[in-house]
């Protein structure tokens, strides 16, 4: 069973929206950041999506179903690539999930060195390209993703959403 904690007073969405009404008036009820630690085994991927929508229903996240739907395929492939390739270094990950008045963030934290990197898509490949779905579903949402080094020397990947659509480019 997977716990999500809320974490005291950390209302910041990074640089990809702040918390705070959309006039910087008081945070909405649905702001804010948890994060909970699971075991690096595969048992942990369900268990973080199952506690990734449960919280976005929870605290009431105005997320379309597709962005729900997106967030949850990203919280997979990032727990299962620390899963699959952290585990032997790391054997604990954390999952964090920051909800701005604009932005919903997820990372996924694990204690190894190794920057990994999108791989280009090949028809022969069956797997290893995580990281590019990441990246693909990200940028169609209008979002961010990156990968940054922890100052314990492990990593976090981590993906900001936003929580409107992208525009549509108008027609003339």
């Amino acid at each position: 069973m997977v716990t999500i904690e809320r974490k005291g007073g950390d209302r910041t969405m990074s640089d990809h929206g702040r918390a705070g009404g959309p006039s910087g008036g008081p945070p909405l009820p649905y702001e804010g950041v948890w994060r909970f630690t699971a075991p690096a085994v595969e048992a942990s991927v369900p268990q973080a999506r199952r506690a990734v929508r449960e919280l976005l229903a929870r605290q009431g996240v105005p997320a379309s179903d597709d962005l729900v739907h997106g967030l949850l395929v990203i919280v997979s492939e990032l727990v299962t690539n620390a899963v699959k390739h952290a585990a032997v270094v790391s054997p604990m990950l954390a999952v964090e999930v920051g909800v701005g008045a604009e932005w919903v963030r997820v990372s996924v934290e694990d204690e190894h060195p190794y920057r990994p990197t999108a791989l280009e898509a090949t028809s022969g490949q069956t797997g290893g390209r995580g990281l590019l779905l990441v990246r693909e579903i990200t940028g169609e949402a209008g979002g961010v993703c990156d990968v940054e080094q922890t100052a314990s020397g492990g990593k976090v990947i981590w993906a900001a959403l936003p929580l409107k659509p992208p525009s549509a480019p108008s027609r003339a």
